[in-house]
């Protein structure tokens, strides 16, 4: 295990692998030896109702700490809410837990890169950066997450500045413009994906001729249409 304390408000613990690591929706996280397995935890970095933009942060960070570390180019896109795509399959991933004491907030983003191992059937495409002949360690991606993210929480202020850091995640977004399906509770809907609003909820517009109307939702899987058909003819 690694600790790194980043500040007076903030500490990373990285480890070397989990034994109950999860993803969104209590899926099960897998946890090979060789990938980056890191949590963040914030001391009262925010008002309760600004916490789920740390996301997006988070999301940014997790960005421009691999390119500064790796001449990507365009393969690498954030797909909304918290996933990072290599060349269109999921190579990282994050989760978001947090709890008051006294209205204080204690949060933690747990955060997961595919640096060597990836899974495989799982309901989305996933790649590792290792079977991409990129090599990239365990420490040398701490220290670059720890340099951007203590930029970027000082950009985002409190949620003072989320409308500058919303103007990144769009610059580094998948599938903006395209037609996605969005899953949530057992309802599925379809649309234009028109990026997110100024609290981070994503934004999808109906591709019904008479109204066009713009949905906003919070929560759910995100799945753009080609790559649903693309995996339905290789029977996946």
């Amino acid at each position: 295990m690694v600790c790194a304390r980043d500040g007076s408000d903030r500490h990373w613990v990285v480890v070397d692998r989990q034994t109950g690591g999860r993803g969104r929706q209590g899926r099960v996280w897998e946890s090979p030896l060789g990938n980056f397995y890191g949590s963040l935890a914030l001391v009262d970095p925010c008002a309760i109702r600004h916490s789920p933009q740390l996301g997006f942060v988070a999301g940014v960070a997790v960005y421009e700490a691999l390119m500064a570390l790796h001449p990507f180019g365009d393969r690498l896109k954030l797909k909304w809410p918290n996933d990072l795509l290599l060349d269109g399959a999921k190579v990282s991933g994050q989760l978001l837990e947090g709890s008051t004491v006294s209205d204080h907030l204690r949060l933690v983003i747990g955060i997961g890169v595919n640096l060597a191992h990836h899974p495989q059937d799982t309901p989305y495409p996933a790649t590792d950066l290792q079977s991409q002949l990129i090599t990239i360690s365990v420490a040398s991606l701490l220290c670059s997450l720890c340099e951007r993210f203590d930029y970027l929480l000082r950009v985002w202020d409190r949620g003072q500045g989320f409308a500058r850091i919303r103007t990144m995640w769009l610059e580094r977004a998948a599938y903006l413009d395209r037609d996605i399906e969005m899953r949530s509770e057992g309802r599925v809907v379809k649309g234009l994906f028109k990026g997110i609003d100024a609290e981070g909820r994503l934004l999808l517009q109906s591709r019904t001729a008479t109204s066009g109307d713009m949905k906003t939702i919070e929560a759910g899987d995100f799945y753009p249409l080609d790559v649903i058909a693309e995996r339905s003819n290789k029977g996946l």
